[in-house]
């Protein structure tokens, strides 16, 4: 595990873009795992930025995202597939058939994680994926549980996911109770990692992950033993990482 520590978001958001910018330089056709929420916002500004100005092409890139709503279509405007376009693939010229949500109005849930498992592996796999942290560990939406869940599959989300993503909806009755998420056996199979951290609310739990036991009732602790991932931080996040 290699731990990178930046002075500021900007510059953490900066060095993440710059793993993935590498990837696709390096190989045009990657596959991408790509993660929601407010940390990676940064990291999509910087790729556009670079894409503006000819630095990196996503003609031909293709994305699988960790996870999305129960419930919501993909227009509705706190879906993970609206995310993604408002944040980074309306502004670069990836093809949209090649970027891929699950379905969150799948009728039969079950059906639709084998499905995406079944997708991710037609693809060859995940080059990089990239990943943020919740206060209690979780990881896309594994929650802190008894036991490691393997491939995709449907979570009911705890009270506290609830009300931390209460913040993007009028009300908290309207957040989805549950969510399609790629499970720890799919995230462990990326052939490398990056985990982005940022903002003083997470140090405690950036060193639970990245120095306490592994364990499930802290999802991002299994990072430990993937064999390539990257932590970047900014100096917030890392306060108490010594």
């Amino acid at each position: 595990m290699k731990i990178i520590v930046e002075k500021t978001y900007e510059r953490m958001c900066r060095m993440a873009a710059n793993i993935l910018s590498a990837q696709i330089i390096l190989k045009a056709d990657s596959v991408l795992g790509l993660a929601t929420g407010s940390t990676p916002c940064g990291i999509y500004k910087q790729l556009i930025d670079w894409y503006n100005k000819g630095d990196v092409d996503f003609s031909k890139v293709r994305t699988v995202n960790l996870d999305e709503y129960v419930g919501l279509a993909p227009e509705h405007d706190q879906s993970y597939r609206y995310y993604m376009d408002q944040n980074l693939f309306d502004h670069v010229n990836i093809d949209k058939a090649n970027t891929h949500v699950p379905n969150g109005l799948a009728k039969d849930a079950q059906a639709e994680c084998l499905r995406y498992d079944k997708l991710i592996q037609s693809l060859g796999g995940t080059d990089v994926q990239l990943l943020g942290i919740g206060l209690n560990g979780h990881i896309g939406f594994n929650e802190p549980s008894d036991v490691f869940d393997t491939g995709t599959h449907c979570v009911d989300l705890t009270e506290s996911t609830i009300e931390a993503n209460s913040r993007f909806f009028e009300r908290e009755e309207d957040v989805p109770r549950q969510a399609i998420t790629m499970g720890i056996k799919t995230i462990m199979q990326a052939k490398k990692i990056v985990l982005a951290i940022n903002g003083e609310k997470k140090r405690e739990i950036a060193k639970n992950a990245l120095y306490g036991p592994v364990t499930p009732l802290c999802p991002a602790s299994v990072l430990q033993l993937h064999p390539d991932v990257t932590v970047v931080l900014d100096e917030a996040a890392a306060g108490l990482l010594g």
